[in-house]
């Protein structure tokens, strides 16, 4: 399954002041019921430099992508990953996992917009 990328400030706006949030000890998404799915990474320079920065965002994006096809419907999503937390790829795919089951709940129990 594939998934479109968020590139437009706007776009990263609407979601940080109208999407809902989920928390995992790792990272924090910002979602909202969409058309199809849409992902975006929000880092700021506290993560490190840009070779960090960097691949912590291939870790994601990959992590993301193996877990997509869990989702029940479509979504838009920024993914915050939290300062200082040592990102490996088992521990944001498990993160994502957990995410992606509070989001589904959310779906079911009529919590879309």
């Amino acid at each position: 399954m594939l998934y479109l990328r968020l590139k437009k400030n706007t776009d990263f706006q609407k979601l940080f002041k109208r999407g809902n949030r989920v928390y995992s000890p790792q990272i924090t998404m910002l979602w909202q019921p969409s058309k199809s799915n849409v992902m975006g990474i929000a880092l700021s320079k506290k993560h490190g430099k840009a070779v960090k920065r960097n691949r912590i965002k291939r870790i994601i994006r990959a992590a993301y992508s193996n877990n997509l096809h869990k989702l029940d419907s479509a979504i838009s999503v920024v993914i915050l990953p939290k300062v200082g937390e040592e990102l490996t790829f088992r521990s944001v795919e498990k993160s994502i996992n957990a995410c992606i089951k509070r989001i589904n709940a959310s779906c079911q129990s009529g919590l879309k917009h």
